[in-house]
């Protein structure tokens, strides 16, 4: 007898539905799973029969061939257990009514005594559900808040294949999950760092106000305990909130990566990432046998922070480039090719040298000019052409150590992001593809962006007095354009230039010592 049962695969962040097929003959015993089947597929062979065994029910000494149609993607994931079994159960006439087994798709993965366990990617197969018209999902209930916040979907949680069983034979029921969207967004909005922590450095703050404002990348440079670690860990909190739409793309990033556990819901606070400097170019970028997203889709709408960025690979830094200039990111592979969504916010630390006293007034640098050169050239040229902002972070003078005053809190630099930030929606309004200034393309400058004569022949001036580059410039006018926003949203004056120029006149040392790339 042959039964179907409705499931879900993820292919990249997306999600597309999988009939499981089930059909149980006479023959010599065997179990065969066909379908482009991996790893943890195939071995679900072992937790399906000992599961439906364990559960009181009986896999027949009979010839079955499980189908995962589309049969020519590759399937991987122990996702297929609880809809393998269920046909399984079908097929073989072990349940008495089946209507409600064509109206639900059904994830899960089952361990040996009949358990449900949860599962990666369950918010891209709910909505993939939604999509197709079914009435619902069921899945474990691990996962069950996570795959909730999909409206017009029932979402149905099980402990165990015996409780699935007994909804679909409607001799029980399965409780609807509910969630309250407006509270999880709430309580988005207390955040543990903030900035009036930090003492001193206000022309950083101001720094990372401008790149919080704009989505600019930032490279922070100074002595070890000057506070650019402590900085950067606060800037999640000057950032706007998510909208539910980036909270929703970013959940399926996380989801897919198996990052939401224990009855977690939608993610609704700036990501923050801070992987260490011994990652490998997959782990940043993502890929592998299996592709994964990498940290820079992990940080998706939010925050990658590169604390000791010298310390990084050469190999590891440079495939970033992409995903700076493209917002995402491509992994090709023979039979697939993938494209996760990268759009983020590049925070570096570094110091100035091997020793990291460089330039420092309070303590002798211990560095001869050959190896401050080669240790600055350990991040390239076109790596940092593509940070915006670049700030010295000195170390921190003892009368502001010793000050008690705290410093401007974080609320207050959080509401001058937002109105900047408001004034670039309705500015891009027509343009989808723009979400913040630094998103801006060449073209878009001299629509968005147009300076005066005055401030034009400033910018001419340090251009060839700096040596930048055309990339450079256009990083300037953009800085230019968000440093007005935070005034307004009116004409960039010169004084917003002077004040952009200054945020990328620390790169001209560092481009002169970085070999060509």
């Amino acid at each position: 007898m042959l039964a179907r049962v409705l499931s879900g695969a993820v292919l990249g962040i997306d999600a597309y539905l999988v009939t499981v097929e089930a059909d149980v003959a006479s023959g010599l015993p065997a179990f065969t799973t066909v379908g482009l089947p991996q790893g943890a597929v195939k071995e679900g062979r072992e937790r399906v029969i000992a599961g439906v065994q364990n559960s009181g029910y009986l896999v027949p000494p009979k010839r079955i061939t499980v189908n995962l149609a589309p049969a020519d993607i590759a399937k991987s994931g122990s996702a297929f257990d609880l809809p393998i079994a269920m046909g399984i159960l079908a097929g073989t006439g072990q349940m008495r009514a089946i209507r409600r087994l064509e109206r639900y798709l059904l994830l899960g993965e089952m361990a040996l005594d009949g358990a449900l366990r949860p599962v990666r990617g369950a918010l891209p197969i709910a909505i993939a559900a939604k999509n197709a018209g079914l009435a619902g999902i069921i899945l474990p209930e691990e996962n069950v808040a996570e795959a909730a916040v999909v409206d017009g979907l029932e979402v149905r949680g099980a402990r165990t294949l015996k409780e699935v069983i007994g909804f679909l034979e409607e001799s029980a029921e399965l409780p609807v999950a509910q969630i309250d969207r407006e509270a999880l967004f709430r309580t988005a909005t207390a955040y543990g760092a903030d900035f009036a922590d930090v003492k001193g450095q206000e022309h950083v703050k101001r720094a990372l106000e401008v790149a919080a404002a704009g989505a600019h990348n930032i490279l922070m440079v100074g002595p070890p305990g000057s506070g650019k670690t402590m900085l950067a860990q606060r800037i999640p909190g000057i950032l706007p909130p998510l909208t539910f739409d980036e909270a929703l793309e970013t959940t399926k990033i996380h989801s897919v990566a198996g990052l939401i556990g224990g009855g977690k819901s939608l993610i609704v606070g700036r990501p923050f990432r801070n992987p260490h400097t011994t990652i490998s170019d997959a782990g940043l970028i993502g890929g592998g046998s299996n592709p994964r997203p990498g940290e820079v889709s992990l940080a998706h709408n939010g925050v990658l922070f590169l604390d000791e960025l010298a310390e990084f690979r050469r190999n590891v830094l440079e495939v970033m480039r992409q995903p700076l200039e493209d917002s995402r990111v491509t992994i090709s592979r023979a039979a697939i090719s993938l494209t996760y969504p990268s759009r983020f916010m590049l925070v570096g630390a570094m110091n100035p040298c091997p020793c990291g006293f460089h330039g420092d007034t309070q303590r002798r640098c211990t560095c001869g000019p050959l190896a401050v050169q080669k240790y600055l050239g350990r991040v390239s040229g076109p790596l940092l052409d593509r940070i915006d902002l670049h700030v010295e972070v000195p170390a921190v003078r003892y009368r502001d150590l010793a000050s008690g005053r705290p410093g401007e809190p974080s609320d207050r630099i959080r509401e001058r992001v937002a109105r900047a930030r408001e004034i670039q929606r309705e500015r891009f309004a027509g343009r989808p593809d723009i979400h913040a200034n630094a998103h801006m393309m060449p073209a878009d400058l001299d629509r968005f962006c147009q300076v005066g004569a005055g401030s034009d022949a400033l910018l001419r001036t340090a251009i060839a007095r700096l040596g930048l580059s055309a990339r450079a410039y256009h990083r300037i006018i953009k800085i230019a354009r968000t440093i007005s926003d935070l005034d307004g949203g009116g004409e960039i004056t010169t004084a917003h230039i002077g004040e952009a120029i200054q945020y990328r006149s620390l790169d001209r040392g560092a481009q002169a010592a970085a070999p060509a790339a």
